[in-house]
């Protein structure tokens, strides 16, 4: 099972994460191709768009080839102060100058079912398929909320649900805004990489029970159809 990497703080974890993934960009640069990166919302993203835009003012081409897309989104326009494509263009694209043609923003003023289907056309535009024909992340970044939610993957949904194979689906959220649309389980299994920022009080028992072998919480799902998940937190078990 994965074995979490441990931080003393949400800003030690967030500036680690954001220097790792700037240097697996630099190992990448000049290899050709494009780089498809899956962005979260919440609190931890915050700090860790704030932490990769202030490692990277010196060197923003390491992102020439990436292209932005969102784990999840909620049902808001995009310059509603709960739009996760907001709190990304604010403080990351932005501040590095990233090219609108390279951020691929769920349509969330859009009727959920057609947003969804649209943010799938656009993923596969770009994206290699695997196997079963699910399009391929080089990364996702992934949050965890206080029951264990990741993306707008909440606890409760039926099984068939879950084994759906739509690569974005329209889900009504736990938690306000109600309205949302989110990545699917298989589309979260064929990514190269997860990366799990999980930060916040109140969540040990979540993360907890996601660790487990027999966790059925929404990550603990991930953990198991994804072997290449890394889980970065300062909560501490």
């Amino acid at each position: 099972m994965t074995q979490p990497v441990f931080f003393k703080s949400a800003e030690e974890l967030a500036g680690t994460a954001g220097k790792q993934w700037i240097e697996e960009l630099r190992r990448r640069k000049g290899t050709g191709g494009a780089y498809l990166v899956a962005l979260s919302g919440g609190r931890i993203a915050k700090q860790f768009f704030s932490a990769v835009a202030g490692e990277a003012r010196a060197e923003k081409a390491v992102f020439d080839a990436v292209h932005f897309f969102w784990g999840d989104e909620r049902c808001v326009p995009p310059d509603n102060q709960e739009s996760n494509f907001r709190l990304a263009k604010e403080l990351l694209f932005e501040p590095l100058g990233i090219a609108e043609s390279r951020t691929h923003r769920i349509r969330g003023e859009l009727n959920p079912e057609i947003a969804a289907a649209q943010a799938e056309r656009d993923l596969r535009a770009i994206a290699p398929v695997d196997n079963n024909t699910q399009p391929v992340f080089d990364l996702i970044f992934l949050g965890m909320g206080e029951d264990g939610h990741v993306a707008s993957l909440f606890p409760g949904e039926l099984e068939e649900v879950v084994a759906s194979k739509a690569v974005y689906r329209a889900v009504v959220a736990t938690k306000p805004p109600p309205q949302r649309i989110t990545l699917g389980y298989p589309c979260l299994a064929a990514a190269n990489q997860i990366w799990v920022l999980a930060s916040g009080t109140g969540k040990e028992n979540a993360l907890r029970a996601s660790l487990t072998p027999t966790g059925t919480t929404p990550l603990a799902r991930v953990l198991h159809k994804n072997v290449h998940t890394k889980v970065f937190t300062e909560i501490q078990l």
